[in-house]
């Protein structure tokens, strides 16, 4: 169970949030693009000091049935960071689709629920306002591969001597041999 995050008024930069009320029966289509300034403050509000993102453009389409929300949206962009690999510079394409169910945030309850699966889908709001700005962080995070690679055939460093492999050869591999499996060297096939 999740709710959608409420910051207080007075920051300007937050035009992503929408007042429940205002969505017309027939949808909202909300279209943004946002720079990279934008991306740097929302990570870093969110505790998180993220990727250095570039811009981000997306589209979100709102659709209401009396509170309960289902939203559709789609966001791209570019990060930097580094290969897992190699650690040189590697840029990282961004982009997909997602979908969530947003619902008033139920009445606080003493006791403790135990949630069923389809409960982990919805994401909550209070106040009749749904800020988009934690559920497109969200979706850019959960876009990060886990490994990011400069390239697909990225050789990586040495484990030995630390030289890129990608630049250079080193003969670290032959030097480093487990002296157990010295034997299968001489062997011929």
């Amino acid at each position: 169970m999740r709710k959608s995050k409420q910051s207080g008024t007075g920051q300007g930069r937050r035009d992503l949030k929408i007042t429940v009320t205002n969505i017309p029966e027939e949808g909202l289509n909300v279209q943004f693009s946002k720079d990279e300034n934008w991306s740097r403050q929302i990570f870093a509000e969110e505790g998180n000091p993220g990727l250095p993102l570039g811009g981000i453009d997306g589209s979100v389409t709102l659709k209401r049935i009396h509170k309960t929300l289902y939203l559709e949206g789609d966001i791209r962009t570019q990060a930097q960071t580094d290969c897992s690999r190699c650690l040189e510079a590697a840029c990282l394409s961004i982009s997909g689709s997602f979908k969530y169910v947003l619902s008033p945030a139920p009445a606080e309850q003493a006791e403790e629920q135990e949630l069923s699966a389809d409960d982990l889908d919805i994401v909550y709001y209070e106040d009749d306002l749904i800020d988009l700005d934690p559920l497109i962080i969200e979706q850019i995070l959960l876009q990060v591969p886990m490994k990011v690679l400069c390239r697909e055939d990225c050789r990586g460093l040495c484990p030995h001597c630390g030289i890129n492999l990608n630049q250079h050869s080193c003969r670290c591999h032959d030097e480093h041999m487990d002296s157990r499996l010295a034997i299968l060297k001489k062997l011929k096939v």
